[in-house]
């Protein structure tokens, strides 16, 4: 799988099953065949079309309404903590975040993927919310004054007006700046970055799905296996006393010292192994033409190491079959079903899962902004507030990736959306 509103319109969630039905494919998918996930809503046309009417907001009962006042200029301490939930250095708010204003850019999305990734990630603070305490805290903003209540009312507003505006086939009005300006407190995210303490724009980084061709059996070409954990093993942990280069000698295959405590998915390349472990998922072809999404379930419990060759990290995750992209989820079974073009991983611990971001890039000679939410994450952004990582799409090969990979600028200006009350 992150603000303040007035009304909370109330959601009409036959209307957005009727839209998504009928929603295209997000264009930076490769395979336009491949099946969305049945965790992800679909939509089709409304008829006639019917206005959503709004009702008062209201905080849900477990996440009880904190006073808001918005002053971004506080200074109260935040410490930013690790994947281990162990803090490593303080910033107060108003080092990291500033109130401000969208220039008047046009502003860039695909409405049915955008609606489907809000869609699912309420569904994930609806549902799973109480079973992961991480996506219940508050993190930096909370020292602004920011809440939890805060940030569903923003998803929930976005959504009514999403699915109203596409009801009556007209543009959104989340693409209008001027509307976003009025409706929205919009944030300014100055980076904040111990190691480059100059870095004055949030780094952009892509990452994608690499479609890679594999066998179910080990071959002379496929020879490097997926693992997928059995249950009822004991002791339950077994696997977290292997590094990747010891799982990759051979233990767990026949004649192995841990033989049939795992069972293996699928036969890669090396390089398929690493881009599977690298980008959190991966689309495995195999020769009878058939295909699988595979995601990554547990791990060892080794942190990334920064610096570290990826083939030399000693992280290893095992993986489970899965539907279609998975963003974040505090189990494989819960993840987020997420799509390419409008969908950010970040630091979901300090930054919070749900966030609306901004981002400013050039088109041309003119700029324009780019609409997302942040629903993913990973061991790189455990901390980290100064980087977000943009999903691109489906691509066969690291060279069509280079060659087909959205636009997205190295370093931009990135602004958070929190409605206003």
């Amino acid at each position: 799988m992150i603000f303040s509103l007035a009304m909370k319109p109330k959601l009409n969630l036959n209307l957005v099953a009727l839209i998504l039905l009928l929603s295209p494919v997000s264009s930076c998918v490769a395979n336009p065949s491949l099946t969305q996930n049945s965790d992800a809503l679909t939509l089709a046309s409304p008829s006639p079309p019917i206005a959503l009417q709004p009702v008062p907001a209201s905080a849900p009962p477990s996440v009880p309404a904190k006073p808001n006042n918005n002053k971004l200029g506080r200074q109260q301490p935040y410490s930013v903590i690790d994947e281990g939930k162990q803090p490593r250095f303080s910033v107060t708010g108003s080092q990291v975040f500033s109130k401000g204003l969208l220039p008047n850019y046009q502003v860039d999305f695909n409405e049915s993927d955008l609606l489907n990734v809000l869609v699912n990630v309420k569904k994930y603070f609806d549902n799973h919310a109480q079973q992961d305490p991480d996506v219940l805290r508050e993190g930096l903003l909370g020292t602004q004054g920011l809440t939890i209540a805060d940030i569903r009312q923003t998803l929930d507003f976005m959504i009514s007006v999403l699915t109203e505006d596409m009801a009556l086939k007209r543009p959104t009005r989340l693409k209008d700046s001027s509307f976003i300006n009025t409706h929205f407190q919009v944030i300014k995210w100055k980076p904040y970055n111990p190691q480059q303490p100059n870095q004055n724009q949030l780094r952009i980084t892509q990452y994608a799905v690499f479609s890679h061709l594999g066998s179910r059996t080990k071959t002379a070409k496929f020879d490097t296996p997926i693992y997928q954990l059995l249950p009822g093993l004991a002791p339950p942990e077994f696997y977290k006393k292997y590094t990747k280069q010891e799982v990759l000698s051979g233990l767990y295959e026949r004649g192995g010292s841990s033989y049939g405590k795992v069972a293996p998915l699928a036969y890669l390349t090396r390089q398929g192994l690493e881009d599977a472990l690298l980008q959190g998922t991966i689309l495995v072809r195999f020769k009878n033409g058939a295909s699988a999404f595979y995601n990554v379930d547990r791990s060892n419990g080794i942190p990334y190491q920064r610096g570290i060759e990826p083939r030399n990290q000693k992280r290893y995750w095992y993986f489970k079959q899965v539907e279609s992209i998975k963003g974040y989820g505090h189990q494989i079974d819960t993840k987020i079903p997420i799509r390419p073009g409008v969908t950010f991983a970040g630091d979901v611990l300090n930054i919070g899962l749900g966030k609306i971001i901004l981002l400013e890039q050039s088109s041309g000679s003119a700029k324009k902004l780019r609409l997302g939410i942040m629903a993913d994450s990973g061991g790189a952004f455990l901390p980290n507030l100064h980087q977000l990582d943009f999903l691109a799409g489906i691509f066969p090969s690291h060279a069509e990736f280079q060659r087909q990979q959205p636009q997205v600028p190295a370093y931009a200006d990135v602004y958070i959306l929190i409605k206003k009350k």
